[in-house]
Parts: C-alpha cells; structure tokens; sequence
C-alpha cells in the first residue's frame, strides 16, 4: 500500500495486522544500540517459516533521510540478502524518492516504502499484488506470504 513520508514518520495501522511503528519512533529507539531487528518470513509457495536477525539495527533521523544501519547477521536465510542490499540505504515513500533508481520511484511502483536501493534484495514492504514482495537468500522460491519485522531488546 502506497503510503506517505509523513505517515512512514509517525507510523500506522493495526498492531495486531498490517502495522508500522513509526520511523521517528524507530530512529529514537534505535539510536542507543538497544534493540537487535528480526525479520520472520514465510514462503508462499511451501509455507515454511525462515527467519533473519541482525545484532545492530539503527534508523537515524528524518535529517538523514532515515538511512538504515545494520549488521551482525544470523538466521536460517541462505544469505544476508537484507544488510548487503539494504544497508546504508535512506528511506523512500511515494512522494520523496531516495533510492538509487535514477529512472523512477521503486516505492511508486512496487507500492510500499522502504529502504530502497533498485531492484532485488529483501522486499518485504512490497504488495504482493505488484509481485514484489519476496526475499532473495530464502531456499528454494523467493516469493512470501507474510513477513514480520520485530525489534528485540538485547
């Protein structure tokens, strides 16, 4: 769902369902090194549950662009596919385009912001409807059903 910088800034939806806490609120609670990222991602097509988890996650603030900062990967994905394509990237929405596509706005077209670098990587903000909604590192189809990220207090 295409969303707007102002709403990815002050967060929205359901917690209980489709739900994002807020990239201010994000860049806060991450600015102390107190919390590690986990990424829960279900397969489509065979159902089975992967996960990826990374000791460092930081979001700095709306001044940089909510560039995203992780590292210390772990989990049971083939690969990092999240830090090495992600990492380092600012946040991009439907009206304010940071990704390094010089041809368009990937958060326009794939329906969903995100930390955005081109094509490929971990995107599990992506409609699925828009077929952008994968993982790649997962064994087997790339393709998800649901994906959850969660912040965990070290």
């Amino acid at each position: 769902m295409n969303r707007t910088w102002a709403e990815y800034k002050v967060g929205f939806g359901d917690p209980g369902g489709n739900y994002w806490l807020g990239n201010d609120r994000l860049s806060q609670l991450t600015a102390n090194n107190r919390y590690n990222l986990r990424f829960d991602l279900q397969q489509r097509d065979t159902g089975n549950w992967y996960y990826a988890e990374y000791s460092t996650f930081r979001l700095l603030s709306e001044a940089d662009n909510y560039t995203l900062q992780v590292d210390g990967f772990s989990g049971n994905v083939s690969y990092d596919t999240f830090g090495s394509y992600h990492n380092g990237q600012k946040f991009t929405t439907i009206d304010r385009d940071h990704d390094r596509t010089p041809s368009g706005n990937y958060a326009a077209a794939i329906g969903g912001g995100y930390w955005y670098r081109n094509y490929g990587g971990c995107l599990v903000n992506g409609a699925r409807t828009t077929g952008y909604f994968y993982c790649y590192g997962l064994p087997g189809p790339n393709a998800l059903q649901l994906s959850r990220m969660w912040l965990q207090c070290k």
